[in-house]
């Protein structure tokens, strides 16, 4: 482990995006999956890339308990089990490509597989609605949308959207997503810190910033477990792809 960047010479903004995007984290984790994107997004541009990446696992795993707390019930099994081979496959080839790609490409190509995402996703739902058919949510689904995934979450802890966008093509109910999410990502970044701690991506800096933002995190929680009982269906589902679209922007620009 190293000792990374000199937390003292971090600024009053630096701080206060780090603490904007814990809030963030905590509020993804309990209301509106897509968001944690920008999270990423505002820790990117404070701390080292991949410094920031393993900085921010650890809030996001605080984040992925309250999560489970609030919706451990609700989540559907079978959605999740589809998931674990393509995803794990993802990771593996997630560690790969960190160990030899630049920061700059692999945040582009995200952004654009984002966008693809989206505009399938959206094509699905409205042949589905014209044609009265089930939108495709399958094995074929889970290999394409976990591969990505789990790609996606290793690289740069953008799976957030990417999974969000298969939820949503599985037209789960709010507390049936937000369930199913809470498992799926409170298993998936567990299982990614011996990959990560194996690139060195952790540091001391590192952890005592997770320590000093985890009060921001619980704020957000709490807060958004109070935002998600009181959300209709379709303005979930409107969040939820407006924050993707601005994190795959992000990501490109």
């Amino acid at each position: 482990m190293s000792t990374g960047i000199d937390i003292a010479t971090l600024g009053p903004l630096s701080w206060t995006l780090l603490a904007v995007a814990a809030l963030i984290v905590g509020v993804s984790k309990t209301a509106v999956p897509g968001a944690g994107t920008l999270a990423v997004a505002m820790f990117a541009a404070v701390l080292p890339a991949k410094e920031s990446t393993a900085t921010l696992l650890l809030l996001l795993i605080v984040g992925d308990m309250f999560a489970l707390w609030a919706y451990r019930r609700h989540a559907v099994w079978s959605a999740l089990l589809r998931l674990v081979p393509a995803v794990l496959a993802g990771i593996v080839l997630g560690v790969l490509f960190l160990a030899f790609a630049s920061d700059a490409w692999v945040r582009r190509g995200i952004g654009v597989l984002l966008l693809l995402v989206v505009a399938v996703t959206l094509w699905r739902r409205w042949r589905a609605r014209h044609r009265e058919a089930d939108v495709p949510s399958g094995p074929v689904a889970a290999a394409v949308y976990g591969t990505l995934g789990g790609f996606t979450t290793m690289v740069a802890n953008a799976a957030g959207p990417v999974m969000s966008m298969y939820f949503l093509a599985a037209r789960f109910p709010v507390h049936a997503f937000l369930g199913t999410a809470a498992w799926f990502f409170a298993v998936v970044n567990v299982s990614k810190i011996p990959f990560a701690a194996g690139l060195g991506l952790f540091s001391v800096s590192g952890l005592w910033i997770d320590l000093l933002l985890l009060p921001a995190v619980l704020v957000g929680a709490f807060t958004g477990r109070f935002l998600a009982s009181r959300m209709s269906q379709r303005v979930f589902e409107r969040i939820v792809i407006v924050l993707t679209v601005v994190g795959a922007l992000y990501l490109l620009w």
